[in-house]
């Protein structure tokens, strides 16, 4: 009896497509009983299960970009429709492929090796070399990894156009505003000392000397936008170049009766672009030179740290409220619009710190308390000191 009842658990098991568990008896009664109410459990979890993951490609069929989940060794697992379009992936074949044998870019095998996805990466398309796309690879469940693939031609291009657009523009006003310079300096001389005549001369001197900065300064700007990462064939010797700023401070400072102190460590030096990295540290000091009341403080420091080299410009001015701190280094941004008028600020000198200082992978650290100062500051890498 127990044999029969037996070979017939084992066709309901192996052989019958029936839900219905067979009928027994006694102890055999619970055991049909017990596999069969395991059987519909496992239905339900495997068919929430099935839900779950028909929501998730349906998810990621909606979404604008190129997904594709794949196993850390580099197993693809899964992709959706536009990564067969933006990638050239082909579903299911592709299924299990390693991607680096489909992305065939040096520089994406290296992104995904360093595992440090904090950063996307931009690279041409594998199937059309004038498209750009941005990859970002994000951590997803245990040992995979998903990539989210974005083509951004139109955003890079118009933002290259704007870079030659303002490139263009500022180059073409120097002239224009060269000769008006030039123009004013004669009526200048030839103007009465207190007539209204001098002092509307004055005024015009006054603001085409800030036009002209403003031009500079959007010139500067957009060349360190647009060099794509800096020579480190160039040596450049640091105290020198802020020995130079220093005068510089000392001689803007000078009617405001500023104590300027700069603290430079000799020999110091680094590789990379002197004209970038003279930008970077000329506009913290004039700026701490420029808003710190008279008979203020400036401190400026220079000095090598575990790290790498550490730069600090340190005033007692006015300081500055938290809620603006996050915006500074935004083009054309200004605290006090007023005070930068007078100061001849254009809103731009953090924006070309920003930018100087992401060719060094580095970033403008600000600290500031009202009433009490501020410093800014930033760390060269060791990778650029000599």
């Amino acid at each position: 009896m127990a044999l029969l009842l037996f070979k017939k658990l084992n066709n309901w098991l192996w052989n019958s497509k029936s839900t219905v568990s067979p009928a027994g008896k006694s102890e055999w009664e619970h055991v049909f009983v017990g596999i069969h109410n395991l059987q519909q459990r496992n239905r339900k979890r495997r068919k929430k299960l099935a839900s779950v993951i028909s929501r998730f490609r349906e998810g990621s069929e909606a979404l604008p970009d190129a997904v594709v989940v794949f196993h850390k060794r580099g197993d693809i697992i899964w992709c959706n429709r536009l990564a067969q379009f933006q990638l050239g992936f082909k579903w299911p074949d592709d299924s299990g492929e390693n991607i680096t044998n489909l992305i065939r870019n040096p520089l994406f095998f290296e992104h995904l090796k360093s595992q440090d996805y904090d950063q996307p990466l931009d690279l041409p398309s594998p199937i059309n070399l004038d498209k750009i796309l941005e990859f970002r690879v994000m951590p997803y469940a245990k040992n995979q990894r998903i990539l989210i693939v974005r083509d951004v031609t139109s955003y890079r291009q118009l933002d290259e156009q704007r870079r030659q657009f303002v490139a263009n523009v500022s180059h073409e006003s120097r002239t224009p505003l060269t000769v008006l310079q030039g123009y004013i300096e004669i009526l200048g001389m030839q103007s009465q000392e207190g007539t209204r005549q001098q002092k509307a001369i004055t005024v015009l001197d006054e603001q085409t000397t800030r036009m002209c900065s403003l031009v500079d300064q959007l010139m500067t700007l957009s060349k360190i936008e647009g060099a794509p990462s800096i020579d480190l064939e160039d040596e450049v010797n640091a105290p020198a170049l802020l020995k130079q700023i220093e005068n510089e401070a000392q001689a803007l400072g000078q009617k405001k009766q500023l104590h300027i102190k700069f603290a430079i460590e000799e020999g110091l030096t680094l590789l990379g672009d002197e004209m970038q990295l003279r930008s970077a540290m000329a506009n913290l000091v004039y700026n701490a030179v420029n808003y710190t009341p008279n008979g203020g403080a400036v401190k400026v420091i220079w000095r090598r740290s575990n790290a790498g080299a550490y730069f600090c410009v340190m005033d007692n001015g006015d300081g500055i409220a938290p809620e603006h701190i996050l915006h500074l280094t935004e083009r054309f941004y200004r605290v006090d619009a007023s005070r930068s008028r007078d100061t001849g600020g254009s809103g731009l000198g953090l924006a070309i710190v920003k930018h100087a200082l992401s060719h060094y992978d580095s970033e403008l650290n600000i600290e500031s308390n009202l009433g009490e100062g501020s410093q800014f500051s930033f760390i060269i890498p060791n990778s650029y000191l000599l």
